[in-house]
């Protein structure tokens, strides 16, 4: 751009052009018809869950049987489904994730197709299917069932009634491991044995909600997960020289411990530093695993949408307290192959982990599991209630990263249930902005330089190409996932906080939020109805900039008056916005005799046009006009913020 600096009469006039012409429409930006649909019985317009709010619940029990010989799971699941809709259901759907490894799957002709992180290396046969059995009332029978890729249709003899009527089903089922398990599960090899990481392990029901009814979006591997809340209640039998970890509470350690480890374990529950409960010098002793052929672990966990496990001979563990706001106690445990040990490594795992828990449980909703595990193997960052799968290769900055982040996730999408195979950005854009609140908190900021997304990134994030965040995230580019789904939304709850409605009002209205979704499904509307009414803003115009289009901005000083000619009598100072995003502006104003002052615009300034004017009281000449001095906003030319680059 030109910069043109006019002088008359010793800079009675300053006026800086550029030849761009404004973007910015007000009528579009601040279109009043934002909301698609008004509040209901179940969805109240404040963003709560209306007073006839409902959701389906789901408990299951499951046993099941590690083969590593073959890298076989045998198990049998015990659903019993309650149906607290007002509608009467003539089937049920079910999720069989594992069929996604197949190689006739959609995922296979998609997601491996075009490769990256979510394709499959290799193939197996999937969710083995073995038998069904439904018991309503007393009777049981087989029902008729169709397997559509990774969903399951079961057919009902009579339908199950609503507003509380519950149905059981019995399915035996049984898959093979993946190697590479579309970057979720799977296993790899150590020196000491296979490390195996087993999830979407077991047929779990889709979703029926007031929305959409029956949640049935294939999984393609991109797009996560959507699931009901209920207890589970399971046990993983493996050779006795395998340690197991999972989601929830370890209910029988007397039977799968030695009693040394046994000592230590109940040594860590009351620990705040590290206990080991197996050191890396014990992960080839005989005697470091109970002398007998096969191992029960046995665990439960409530209020949860999954559970996920692990499983290795290799595995050095260790594990300290949990402490949370309400006075009661939580484990952080871990388990790593001794490959994973190096200068701040996995040794400092539960240090990380126990440091994510009781941050999040302070700011934001107390952690509701009994333990927090963190597993290193083949996958390199996914989340399950209670337990995360992080790389084995990670260490310092990186290792502090993706434990955080995953373990973040038990707030997004564990607690507050949003849909994941839909709406990216609700889970891990959230997630994003909470990991970076936590990581100056830790450790005196120990990582704080560190980042996922190094340097300024804007111009990438807001680039034409981009893909907007209301997407499916199957729908987005793989190339852009990492922005539309992490990065632009972190950026925007940064924005909102920081610059529209300040910490005070945002982080009410943020735990307003979490306080009134956790264990519930909400909607994108039903988050933006909450931080409005909170908050007491009309954000139409945010949400419509950063959610629904890929709306750059661009603030620029356009011209600098001295009211009559005269720098005791202040100036009139226009700025200009040049793109179709409109935010809140901040100006600092230096002058020649040291005076600042910094002047807070609120984004009404645009409602009117592209260009704004106002006073500023001065008592000499000015030196500098700057917009968004601290570099809050994603101004994607800060060039034309300043006037002039060396003083007038």
């Amino acid at each position: 751009m030109k910069k043109i600096i006019l002088t008359l009469s010793g800079i009675l006039f300053l006026f800086i052009g550029f030849a761009q012409d404004s973007k910015f429409n007000q009528h579009d930006a601040f279109n009043p018809q934002f909301y698609p649909y008004p509040g209901n019985d179940f969805r109240s317009a404040s963003g709560e869950p209306g007073p006839k709010y409902w959701q389906n619940h789901v408990n299951y029990t499951i046993s099941s049987t590690l083969n590593p010989d073959n890298h076989s799971v045998q198990g049998k699941v015990q659903i019993t489904y309650t149906n607290n809709s007002p509608d009467i259901m003539k089937f049920l759907w079910l999720q069989l994730d594992q069929n996604i490894y197949r190689k006739d799957s959609r995922g296979t002709a998609t997601t491996t197709q075009a490769g990256g992180r979510w394709a499959n290396a290799a193939f197996t046969d999937g969710d083995v299917i073995q038998s069904i059995s439904v018991m309503k009332d007393g009777q049981t029978y087989t029902p008729k069932f169709n397997v559509s890729d990774t969903r399951m249709q079961v057919w009902l003899d009579k339908p199950l009634a609503g507003n509380g009527q519950s149905i059981s089903l019995s399915i035996d089922f049984g898959f093979t491991i993946p190697e590479y398990g579309t970057d979720r599960m799977g296993r790899v090899n150590t020196k000491n044995g296979w490390v195996y990481e087993v999830a979407q392990w077991f047929p779990r029901m889709c979703v029926y909600d007031d929305i959409q009814g029956w949640n049935t979006l294939p999984y393609l591997g991109q797009g996560e997960f959507y699931l009901e809340y209920g207890d589970i209640d399971y046990s993983v039998t493996a050779p006795s020289d395998l340690i197991v970890v999972g989601s929830g509470e370890l209910v029988n350690p007397a039977e799968c411990m030695t009693s040394e480890q046994l000592n230590r374990w109940n040594e860590a529950k009351n620990s705040d530093k590290t206990v080991t409960i197996r050191g890396e010098k014990e992960v080839t002793k005989k005697n470091s695993r109970p002398a007998q052929p096969n191992c029960t672990w046995h665990f439960k966990i409530q209020n949860t949408r999954d559970v996920a496990w692990a499983a290795s001979k290799a595995f050095v563990w260790d594990a300290a307290r949990i402490n949370l706001p309400s006075g009661k106690k939580s484990m952080a445990v871990s388990a790593y192959p001794v490959e994973s040990i190096k200068k701040n490594g996995w040794q400092r795992s539960t240090e990380f982990t126990k440091a994510a828990i009781e941050h999040y449980s302070n700011k934001w909703y107390e952690f509701p599991y009994p333990a927090a595990t963190n597993v290193a193997g083949i996958v390199g960052g996914m989340e399950y209630p209670g337990i995360v799968f992080c790389s084995y290769r990670s260490a310092g900055a990186g290792l502090w990263g993706v434990t955080d982040h995953e373990f973040g996730h038990t707030w997004f999408p564990m607690i507050v249930g949003s849909n994941e195979r839909k709406y990216a950005w609700m889970d891990e854009g959230f997630n994003t902005f909470i990991n970076g609140l936590s990581t100056k908190a830790f450790n005196n900021g120990e990582f704080a330089d560190a980042s996922f997304f190094p340097g300024d990134m804007t111009k990438y994030v807001f680039n034409d190409k981009m893909d907007v965040l209301f997407n499916q995230p199957d729908v987005i580019g793989q190339n852009n996932l990492g922005v539309a789904a992490y990065l632009k939304p972190g950026m925007m709850l940064d924005a909102l906080r920081d610059v529209v409605l300040g910490p005070e009002r945002f982080d009410a209205a943020f735990r307003e939020y979490v306080s009134r979704w956790a264990f519930k499904h909400p909607t994108p509307w039903d988050f933006f109805h909450t931080i409005e009414n909170v908050s007491g803003e009309d954000l139409g115009w945010f949400w419509r900039a950063w959610v629904f289009n890929n709306w750059k901005l661009d603030q620029s000083v356009k011209e600098v008056k001295y009211v009559k000619n005269d720098p005791s009598k202040g100036a009139n100072i226009t700025i200009e916005n040049l793109e179709q995003m409109a935010m809140p502006v901040t100006v600092l104003v230096k002058e020649e005799n040291g005076n600042e002052q910094t002047i807070q615009l609120p984004v009404e300034v645009w409602q009117r046009g592209p260009k704004w004017t106002f006073n500023v009281p001065t008592t000499s000449k000015i030196t500098e006009v700057v917009l968004d001095p601290d570099k809050k906003l994603p101004d994607i030319n800060r060039d034309n913020n300043k006037m002039p680059e060396k003083g007038f």
